[in-house]
């Protein structure tokens, strides 16, 4: 059998297991990591320790993954609460880091240096989720270097037999509330352009995680 065929054919079963009777993926996304932990911190009065966040993603999976096709963890504190998931749900697995690096300009991205695609699947991943926040009319040495960490990563995970999930995350470098009037007016564009590029062939990606392409609190009648 063609090699690109059984590949073709892994894929096709990780999407059905992600996926409910009606092939809707109605997915319980809990790969939250600093913020959570900050919440966490919050809510206790006080700070919290690994052992908190991996017994919260436990009790969030055996709880509500019955309601759920899927559940999205990462690897980092994740995997208990991928033992506890119902056997209906299905597993996304979080391959970025958490956050962005910040010693340069344009939230660059980067991987858990010590996870593959390969070993997310070995883990039980049915799929690869990848995190990227990108703006578009950031200079094209930026957007460039975004571009082929995508194309990477989508490679690794059609070598692994994994679908590729891409969450866009859209921003305006000159603009740092995303919740201003300012941002709303541009975000269409920016939504919109972002989905263009990153629906081309060349990125690999299965399904795209996209944010709704406005600002509903400047919607008029809303």
């Amino acid at each position: 059998m063609d090699a690109l065929l059984i590949v073709n054919e892994e894929k096709k079963k990780c999407l059905k297991n992600l996926s409910n009777e009606s092939g809707v993926i109605a997915a319980l996304a809990i790969d939250q990591r600093g913020s959570l932990k900050k919440m966490l911190a919050q809510a206790a009065g006080k700070p919290s320790n690994e052992t908190d966040i991996v017994e919260f993603k436990k009790l969030i999976s055996s709880e509500l993954t019955p309601y759920a096709s899927a559940i999205l963890l990462d690897p980092e504190y994740g995997l208990p609460a991928a033992d506890k998931r119902a056997a209906n749900a299905g597993l996304l697995i979080a391959y970025e880091k958490t956050g962005y690096d910040t010693t340069e300009p344009g939230r660059m991205p980067d991987l858990l240096a010590d996870w593959s695609a390969l070993k997310l699947k070995e883990a039980g991943a049915d799929a690869v989720k990848f995190m990227l926040y990108y703006d578009v009319d950031e200079p094209e040495e930026i957007n460039r270097k975004k571009q082929a960490f995508v194309e990477r990563v989508g490679a690794e995970s059609a070598a692994a037999g994994l679908p590729f999930f891409l969450e866009l995350m859209s921003y305006d470098a000159k603009i740092a509330d995303t919740k201003s009037k300012e941002y709303a007016a541009v975000k269409p564009h920016k939504v919109n352009a972002m989905i263009k590029e990153f629906a081309k062939d060349r990125y690999l990606v299965d399904v795209l995680k996209v944010e709704v392409p406005v600002n509903m609190a400047y919607v008029a009648g809303y």
